[in-house]
C-alpha cells in the first residue's frame, strides 16, 4: 500500500486552498514539522490528526485518501466527471478522444 500518497494528496489539497504549511499546522493545531513530515510521506497521521487535517483543508477524507482505498477510483471518477461538465462539449470530445486513442494503445486492451 502506497501510504506515502495521503501525504502527497494533503500537500496538493493544502496548495488548491492556497495555505502554507504553517497555516495548516495552525489550523490542524499541529506542529510545522509533522505537517512536513507527513507531506513528505515520512510520518502517518493518526486517525484524530488526519480528521483534524481534513477538517482544516475543508476537504472529505475519500479525496485524501482516493489513490490508497480500493474504491478509490469511483471517487477519482466522479472528480473527472465533474471538471468535464465544466467544459464545452468540443472541448468534452477532444478529451474521450484522446482517452480512447490511450486505451486502444495500453497494454491491457479493453
Amino acid at each position: 500500500m502506497e501510504l506515502e500518497n495521503i501525504g502527497k494528496n494533503i500537500r496538493k489539497y493544502r496548495l488548491i486552498k492556497k495555505l502554507r504549511q504553517e497555516d495548516l499546522a495552525e489550523k490542524a493545531n499541529l506542529s510545522i514539522n509533522y505537517v512536513g513530515a507527513i507531506e513528505r510521506g515520512e510520518k502517518i497521521p493518526s486517525l484524530e490528526t488526519f480528521i483534524s487535517i481534513i477538517n482544516a483543508l475543508g476537504v472529505s477524507a475519500d479525496m485524501v485518501l482516493a489513490d490508497v482505498i480500493e474504491k478509490g477510483y469511483i471517487v477519482k471518477t466522479s472528480m473527472l466527471a465533474q471538471k468535464l461538465d465544466k467544459i464545452s462539449n468540443e472541448d468534452r470530445a477532444m478529451i474521450y478522444d484522446v482517452i480512447d486513442a490511450i486505451l486502444k494503445h495500453s497494454k491491457q486492451s479493453i
